[in-house]
Parts: structure tokens; sequence; C-alpha cells
């Protein structure tokens, strides 16, 4: 298992599903974790309290990231406390599926907004306190979705397929400094949003997974600590597909 000890990192959207399972990996691998949250103060200090409680080190911060001030304040508040940033994790995130004939462009730009300028925002901010240390690693979550499609999800396609463009654009401007930039791609993953979904529904659904079965937060959570590591220092520009060979 990768060691992450000394490393400070930032997982945006941490307070729940996929953003939580990574902000305890990377923890239970050493690292420092900021879990930023956007309105679940509650959640995301529980969070803190599990790291902690387990011997981790963690702290909370509210911000919305998708506008500059928060992502700014953001970064300034690990660098300010923690005196560097190693490790970027974009997961902040949120759909409005639906049709595109019954799709209001507010719920295109919220999806974009949300998922994509987020990346770029925190990325931004993170990447000029990287260069200068010569160390960063960023994993940006993004989605199938953005790799395949999905109907009923053309703002959320269209956010995540941005991220994958991002991710190498970015991986090429940074490389020369030893920064890393990756993402990783969950297919149907198990969290409590999709929990209620009839049983009938994800049995179909798991026809067309070639290992018959959904994903689990913890499967996302390790292939990003991966990514986020040394271990896959010599990996840049990279999309992980973490999907049960849902894409192949």
């Amino acid at each position: 298992m990768a060691d992450l000890n000394e490393r400070i990192a930032v997982v945006t959207g941490a307070s729940r599903g996929i953003g939580r399972a990574i902000a305890l990996e990377l923890a239970g691998r050493g690292a420092t974790v900021i879990i930023n949250y956007q309105k679940n103060a509650d959640t995301a200090q529980a969070v803190v309290a599990q790291i902690t409680g387990a011997g981790g080190q963690a702290s909370a911060f509210g911000a919305d990231v998708s506008q500059e001030e928060g992502a700014n304040a953001l970064i300034k508040y690990t660098i300010d406390t923690y005196g560097k940033i190693d490790i970027l994790i974009n997961n902040a995130g949120t759909t409005r599926d639906n049709v595109i004939m019954m799709m209001g462009a507010d719920d295109f730009d919220t999806v974009i907004r949300t998922n994509l300028r987020s990346t770029w925002l925190c990325s931004k901010a993170a990447v000029r306190a990287m260069m200068r240390k010569r160390y960063g690693r960023i994993v940006n979550v993004t989605s199938i979705s953005g790799i395949m499609g999905n109907a009923g999800q053309t703002n959320y396609s269209a956010s995540k397929a941005g991220i994958i463009g991002l991710t190498k654009a970015l991986a090429r401007e940074v490389a020369a400094r030893n920064i890393t930039v990756n993402a990783v791609a969950p297919g149907f993953v198990l969290t409590d949003l999709t929990s209620s979904l009839p049983e009938e529904i994800t049995q179909k659904l798991n026809e067309n997974i070639p290992l018959g079965r959904w994903g689990t937060v913890e499967d996302v959570a390790k292939s990003t600590a991966f990514l986020a590591s040394d271990e896959a220092a010599y990996i840049t520009g990279h999309v992980l597909v973490v999907d049960g060979g849902l894409a192949m």
C-alpha cells in the first residue's frame, strides 16, 4: 500500500460518497486530509472525526469551489494551515438529469459549473503552490459518462468529458515541474444516492458489466490513492477507468 506520510491532500466534495471514501483512504495511508464541503458541515465534521479517531490528521473547510473565491480560499487555507499542498483530488460534482428537450439552461450551466469549472479553478489555485515546490499530484474524478455518453445526461457527460480534456492539457503544462495530472473514471458505483434504485434496475444494469457487479466507493478510492502516490510517479495524462469492464 502506497505510503502518503507527510503529504497534504485536499479532497473536494468529501463529505459523502466517493469523496468521503477517497478522504478516508488517503488518511489511512498517512496523508493529512482537508475535507472540503459546500453545505454539509455536520457530515464533513463526521469524516474528520472518523479520521482523527483512527489516529489520522484532518480538518474541514467549507467553500463553494465552483466559484473562484471559494476555490482560492480552500487552497489558501490549506497552505496557511499546513504550509503546502501535495495532492489535490477534484471530486466535487452534481447531476441534473433529463432528456435534452426537457433540460433547462440552468440545469446545464449548474452541472458544468459544479463539475468542470470547479476542477479548473481548484487546479489553477493549487498548481501555483505545487510549481514552487516542484511537486504535485492532481487526480480528477470524471466518469464513464464522459467516455461513452449516457442518455439523459448531456450536461453531466459534457462536464465529465471536459474534465478528461482538462486533465490531458494540464498534464502537458506542468509535467516539467514534477506534477502529474490524472483522472479516474468510475462506472456504476454503489452510493447513498444509488442504493435506493429498485433491484430490477440494478440487476438489468449488472447484465452490461463484465465483472457482474456494481463498483464500490472503496474501488474508486483505492485507484485514486494509487494515482496520488509516488508509485504512479511516471503516469500522467492518464484516465484510469474503474467500471468492471463496462466501457471496454
